[in-house]
C-alpha cells in the first residue's frame, strides 16, 4: 500500500470517528488489509465494498475512499503490471464498470501529485485552468462540473467560516455539493492546523464528513 494513501486514510478516519463518536479501529485495519492485497482492481473493489457494508456508520466516506483506492492502484499496484496497462482493453473495461464510482476528489488528488512532482504549491486557479483546463473549448464538461468552484474562487482567499456560510446561500451542482467545503477549505488552508479543524467543526453543516475529507486531502498533500 502506498504510504501517502495510508496516511490520508488513517487521518480521515480518525477525524470522522472523533467527531461522530464511532470507533474506526476495525474499519481502518480492514481497509488497510484490502488496499495492501495482491488482487486485481475489481476484486479489491468487491472486498472494499464488503468492508464498508460491515461498517454502515462510516458509509458517507465510501466513495471518497474509493478515490483513494484508485490512487493507491496508480501509485502502488500498477508497478506489478505491464508498462502500458492503462492502455489495455482490460483497463478500459474496468473504467467502464466503475464509471459511476468515486467522486471529483480523484482529480484533486491527482493534481496534488502533479504539484509535488513539479514542486509547486496547490492553488485553486492553477487547478482549474492548468490541470482541468476548464477554459478550453474541448473541456466544457469539466467547466460545468466545477462551475461552483469557478464562480466562487474568491472564497479560497477568505476563511473557512465564510466558505461554510457561503455554501448555505448557493445552489450547488450534484458533483460539488458534498465536496465544496473541503475543496475550498484545502485551497484556503493547504496545510492543516488545529484552527482549521476547529473552524470546520464549528461552522460546517456536515462537520463529520467535511472535516474527514479535509483531513484526507491535507494529509495527502504532506510531502514524504
Amino acid at each position: 500500500m502506498d504510504n501517502k494513501v495510508q496516511s490520508a486514510l488513517v487521518a480521515s478516519l480518525d477525524k470522522f470517528a472523533a467527531i461522530s463518536g464511532n470507533d474506526s479501529i476495525k474499519l481502518e485495519q480492514d481497509l488497510i488489509d484490502v488496499f495492501s492485497k495482491d488482487l486485481g482492481f475489481l476484486e479489491k473493489v468487491e472486498e472494499f465494498d464488503e468492508v464498508f457494508d460491515e461498517h454502515p456508520s462510516f458509509d458517507e466516506l465510501r466513495e471518497v475512499f474509493f478515490d483513494l483506492l484508485m490512487i493507491n492502484f496508480f501509485a502502488s499496484d500498477i508497478k506489478k503490471l505491464e508498462e502500458d496497462y492503462l492502455e489495455t482493453d482490460e483497463w478500459a473495461d474496468i473504467e467502464e464498470e466503475t464509471i459511476e464510482r468515486g467522486t471529483e476528489l480523484l482529480n484533486l488528488l491527482l493534481y496534488i501529485n502533479e504539484c509535488h512532482d513539479e514542486e509547486i504549491k496547490p492553488e485553486l486557479g492553477d487547478f482549474l485552468r492548468e490541470f482541468l483546463l476548464v477554459e478550453e473549448d474541448e473541456f466544457q464538461d469539466e467547466y460545468h462540473i466545477y462551475e461552483d468552484l469557478i464562480s466562487n474562487q474568491q472564497l479560497a482567499e477568505s476563511s473557512i467560516e465564510d466558505i461554510c456560510s457561503h455554501k448555505g446561500m448557493i445552489e450547488l451542482g450534484e458533483e460539488m455539493e458534498e465536496l465544496f467545503v473541503p475543496f475550498m477549505s484545502f485551497f484556503n488552508q493547504p496545510k492543516a492546523d488545529e484552527q482549521a479543524f476547529k473552524d470546520l467543526e464549528e461552522f460546517s453543516s456536515n462537520k463529520e464528513f467535511d472535516t474527514a475529507v479535509y483531513a484526507l486531502i491535507t494529509e495527502f498533500n504532506v510531502k514524504n
